[in-house]
């Protein structure tokens, strides 16, 4: 079982940062890999980034590389997206969601079915 809860949501300028976090619990969590979706209004959701069950490897959408970072804290069993020079076209609501792995470097794309769901946090990019 995984339970997730996304957190640091708010309005930011274009250009600005923002850092995600999501705060997992349950049992085995260092068996699931983590990713970030988005899904902005009359929009499909779409992937953002996901981190592999070990920490040791991401993937990125190409709309944020360079500007978006994945990153994962075992000790505080946090999962944090880093957003820096934010776009208007980033402004969404950002779920995280996790996937059965098992303990592996393997970092499955955020395009496939993640079973375990936040229930989002909003993010608004504007001026």
């Amino acid at each position: 079982q995984l339970q997730l809860e996304e957190s640091g949501g708010g309005l930011v300028q274009p250009g600005g940062s923002l850092r995600l976090s999501c705060e997992l619990s349950g049992y085995n969590l260092d068996y699931y890999a983590i990713a970030w979706f988005r899904q902005a209004p009359g929009k499909e959701r779409e992937g953002v980034s996901s981190i592999s069950s070990s920490g040791d490897n991401s993937n990125y959408a190409d709309s944020v590389k360079g500007r978006f970072t994945i990153s994962r804290d075992d000790a505080r069993n946090t999962v944090y997206l880093e957003m820096n020079n934010l776009k208007p076209e980033d402004t969404a609501v950002y779920y995280c969601a996790g996937k059965l792995t098992g303990y592996t470097d393997y970092v499955p794309r955020p395009e496939n079915d993640w079973g375990y769901w936040g229930k989002g946090t909003l993010v608004t990019v504007s001026s």
